[in-house]
């Protein structure tokens, strides 16, 4: 079928949509591993507990995993351009704010405006490229390049840091954003062509309120059992209250008729298998590159520049495969290259259980480049089957949806691991003392010393004599708990290819007539085949049983 291209859809809105899209998604990750990186720079100059400094970054990770499908209902609702410019807003005041911190809950607010504004870009620079895109094999092209702008937000993050904090103070870590941020606004006003859902959506305050509140709980609960314990009150009760509220949530979206997140989508099993995928693959993978800040600072005492180069490695390989992986996918079925991406992901982190204090730089390079490829196959199908599995005027609740479980998997990553990690390591550490030859009341103060602040702690009490031994044994304990990490992190990722082969394999060619029949522009190819499995006959169907 040939698409008549609408004001929307012309070469030069097209470019410019992508552009701007791109833009967006940079601004949005560009502090996710700005800041992780100078989190040690951050507590030494504004005298931050370990506990305070972990809220640093959970102060972005949780606005934006907890208003990500609000942000995709209000650009629905009232225009996406609107809201894509109040995200860039969002994102240049937060800078702002963190730019001025004098004190770490000013910091903190700040973390959590750009939060705000990531919240509002991810969701709606997807559902921008949807609309100025409709055909399904150039939305992949488009796709592609979005996902190669996530990553070279990741990439540079980290350089960034290490510059800015080898010639001035932590918080210029923050400039860049605002210039961007605010130049986008401008060029946005000029180039984009505004969209919205045009079936009538409106607002679901219900099903907002009740998935704020689910998504915050959760996290926050997993994040103070991970630092502390999981059966504290705060944390039961925090936990409790996730619950509750995922249940309100899923109840109120039943009886809504306009609801935020349409649970119709997951009869689509191609949604479905890419959400979980999205959730369970960056829980593993943030939550270990989170660690490996900690290998590369605390065990091989790396500055931030050098531990930059070496994550670079990651995100380098990713995009230079993420461009033949977006073309690819016309031609090999998304299940195929979703799963081989993860099974190659789950080798990569199975192959660093090697690690040791002495790795180099040369030994430890191909395998985070091997990573950097299997991260590289997924991101780019993953998000394209995501938003092509259902009817084209659901591709903004789509992306919303995929992008808030991605987030909260990103949010319980280094949560989860980071527990796993502290026990393992504290568990083993008086034994790896042992064996260093320190005894007596000297191990014991270092033990007490860590289960109260932590392995980093033992590093800055003073030693003595015992310094070399105590580090070395530091560095031990950290790396029984790293491995155990490691092993849990490729089990996780070996579950995502087993949902993506199970869920994602080709469905009976009725489905895909029916999915032609509900949705506007049907796709084409192999991937397509793979991608619309149903979905368009499932919600039909679901509307007309009410």
């Amino acid at each position: 079928m040939n698409v008549t291209p609408s004001a929307s859809s012309r070469p030069e809105r097209r470019a410019a949509t992508l552009v701007m899209a791109c833009l967006g998604v940079f601004v949005a990750y560009l502090p996710v591993t700005t800041v992780s990186v100078s989190l040690p720079a951050i507590q030494a100059a504004l005298g931050a507990s370990t506990a305070q400094l972990s809220w640093v970054q959970d102060a972005f990770v949780l606005p934006m995993a907890a208003f990500i499908l609000t942000a995709g209902v209000v650009g629905d609702v009232y225009g996406r351009k609107k809201v894509f410019q109040a995200g860039l807003l969002f994102s240049a005041v937060g800078a702002a704010v963190a730019l001025g911190a004098r004190s770490i809950e000013v910091l903190w607010a700040g973390q959590a405006l750009a939060g705000l504004g990531a919240a509002a870009l991810l969701p709606t620079t997807l559902a921008l490229i949807s609309h100025a895109v409709p055909d399904h094999r150039e939305r992949g092209k488009f796709i592609g390049l979005w996902a190669t702008s996530l990553l070279m937000a990741l990439a540079v993050g980290p350089l960034i840091a290490g510059v800015v904090l080898e010639h001035a103070a932590w918080r210029w870590i923050y400039l860049l954003a605002i210039p961007v941020s605010l130049l986008a606004v401008v060029f946005a006003a000029r180039l984009l062509t505004d969209s919205r859902a045009p079936h009538g959506r409106r607002l679901d305050w219900p099903g907002q309120i009740t998935a704020a509140v689910a998504i915050t709980a959760l996290v926050y609960g997993v994040i103070e059992g991970g630092a502390g314990s999981f059966t504290d009150t705060p944390v039961l009760v925090a936990l409790f209250v996730a619950v509750a509220g995922a249940i309100a949530f899923v109840v109120a979206e039943r009886r809504s008729d306009s609801p935020m997140l349409d649970l119709a989508l997951f009869r689509s099993p191609a949604f479905t298998a890419t959400t979980l995928v999205a959730m369970i693959t960056f829980l593993a993978l943030i939550g270990f590159f989170f660690l490996l800040s900690l290998y590369f600072g605390l065990v091989q005492q790396l500055d931030t520049l050098q531990a930059a180069w070496r994550l670079l490695m990651v995100t380098a390989a990713s995009i230079v495969v993420g461009g033949p992986v977006s073309r690819l996918m016309h031609r090999i079925p998304a299940r195929t290259l979703i799963t081989a991406g993860l099974l190659v992901v789950s080798g990569a982190l199975l192959s660093m259980t090697t690690l040791d204090a002495d790795t180099s730089f040369v030994s430890l390079a191909g395998r985070l480049a091997l990573l950097g490829i299997g991260m590289g196959g997924i991101l780019t199908p993953m998000t394209a089957t995501a938003v092509a599995s259902v009817p084209h005027h659901l591709a903004g609740m789509a992306a919303a949806g995929n992008n808030a479980f991605r987030q909260i998997g990103g949010a319980l990553g280094p949560a989860v691991l980071g527990a796993l990690l502290t026990s393992r390591a504290l568990d083993t550490f008086p034994a790896r003392l042992a064996d260093a030859g320190i005894t007596g009341a000297s191990r014991q103060g270092m033990v007490d010393t860590a289960r109260e602040g932590g392995l980093g702690a033992v590093a800055g009490m003073n030693l003595g004599a015992h310094t070399g031994q105590a580090l070395g044994a530091v560095g031990d304990a950290f790396l029984d708990g790293l491995r155990l990490c490691l092993i849990v992190a490729a089990a996780l990722t070996l579950l995502a290819a087993l949902v993506s082969v199970v869920l994602l394999r080709p469905r009976p060619s009725t489905a895909t007539v029916k999915v032609a029949a509900a949705t506007p522009h049907p796709a084409t190819g192999p991937a397509a085949d793979a991608v619309t499995s149903g979905q368009g006959g499932d919600l039909a169907a679901t509307r007309r049983n009410g």
